[in-house]
């Protein structure tokens, strides 16, 4: 089921880029919590298209309708249904593309894998499929923050060549983050990033950057070792959003160049628990959350479709020049935040009840 993720917290999305809408059916949410529309659509807001002139220009409200396991503003238990009606469809932007697969998209893939694809705006493949995770992520998000107190906040710490200062991961916060349509906490930093992405699009072109996030007060023990490890599910949720080609926790890749006396985190009392002196290790050890904050990475690739003339080929194998005619954003990463944030939420919350499970604690 390529299109389920999740094994006790389980999200299912539906629909294309230009069909009649898009979606999620969630299933294993806890009964009894309360939900509201409202409590989803905020971070639908962060995710939207429009936001500022560093976005695509499709215009899209991307208001939610809860179309059933809510009663009276509460969770049922049942399968939760979300829909996002598609308001601004332009298939007509694709017409000349239906013949070309454009360089680095996944046109020429699904075409090979199931014989047929959708003719405009990437079907599937387009970034407008994370709306249902970003609505998924939302009910998440809410459940284990007024449950247990976990907080995830994701932000943009680097934008092709400018990366941003190092950011308190103990105190950043949501607010912080959307100070500025970047999305970068850091002031200076955000505008070196609005430069960089303003030319790249006025130049025809696209940017890549990277999206760091932190999960705060993560409780120790969520993790399946040895497949479903905390880490390795961070990892396939992360590339698994369109346009990301990487993913590292903790130390990453520098702690390849690292001895192991510098990188090892030493355990030390922390009130009524042990805590580690540093957290080389990102908060995960052994695939197991050890109750340290949880900190990771991941880099998104410039946007596949630019306007730029590009020489390629036709299905057929011919020679041809494009010069893509759809609204699309010169950089993915501001707006990839909440969804980043997103599928965090749905690792948590699948593994928490996980752990609840095996404790017998339903």
């Amino acid at each position: 089921m390529s299109s389920t993720f999740g094994t006790l917290f389980r999200v299912s999305t539906f629909g294309e880029s230009h069909g009649k809408g898009v979606g999620v059916i969630v299933d294993g949410c806890p009964p009894g919590m309360e939900l509201r529309a409202e409590d989803i659509q905020i971070q639908l807001d962060r995710r939207r298209p429009g936001q500022s002139k560093m976005a695509t220009d499709r215009q899209e409200a991307d208001q939610v309708t809860i179309l059933s396991g809510v009663e009276f503003d509460k969770t049922l238990g049942t399968p939760i249904g979300l829909l996002v009606a598609n308001k601004d469809q332009r298939p007509g932007d694709y017409g000349e593309m239906s013949q070309v697969p454009r360089p680095s998209h996944a046109d020429y893939t699904y075409q090979m894998k199931y014989g047929i694809r959708a003719s405009s705006g990437g079907g599937r493949s387009s970034a407008r499929e994370t709306i249902g995770r970003v609505a998924a992520g939302a009910v998440a998000d809410k459940y284990l923050r007024e449950n247990h107190g976990i907080e995830i906040v994701a932000w943009v710490s680097q934008v092709g060549e400018i990366d941003a200062p190092d950011i308190d991961c103990a105190q950043v916060s949501r607010m912080a983050v959307d100070a500025n349509a970047v999305r970068c906490p850091d002031a200076a930093a955000a505008a070196a990033m609005e430069a960089e992405i303003l030319k790249a699009r006025n130049e025809h072109d696209s940017v890549g950057g990277v999206v760091s996030c932190v999960c705060r007060h993560v409780p120790a023990g969520l993790g399946e070792p040895v497949f479903d490890k905390l880490e390795a599910l961070l990892a396939q949720a992360m590339l698994s959003l369109p346009a990301s080609k990487g993913f590292e926790i903790g130390s990453g890749f520098a702690g390849a160049r690292m001895r192991g006396s510098l990188h090892n985190d030493p355990f030390v009392r922390k009130g009524e628990r042990l805590g580690t002196l540093t957290n080389y290790s990102g908060g995960v050890q052994g695939g197991i959350s050890n109750g340290e904050a949880i900190l990771f990475r991941v880099a998104f690739k410039p946007v596949a479709t630019i306007g730029l003339a590009q020489t390629t080929t036709d299905m057929a194998g011919r020679e041809v020049v494009l010069e893509a005619k759809g609204r699309h954003d010169p950089c993915v990463v501001a707006r990839a935040v909440p969804i980043v944030e997103s599928m965090t939420a749905l690792v948590l919350l699948d593994l928490l009840l996980r752990q609840r499970a095996r404790k017998g604690n339903l």
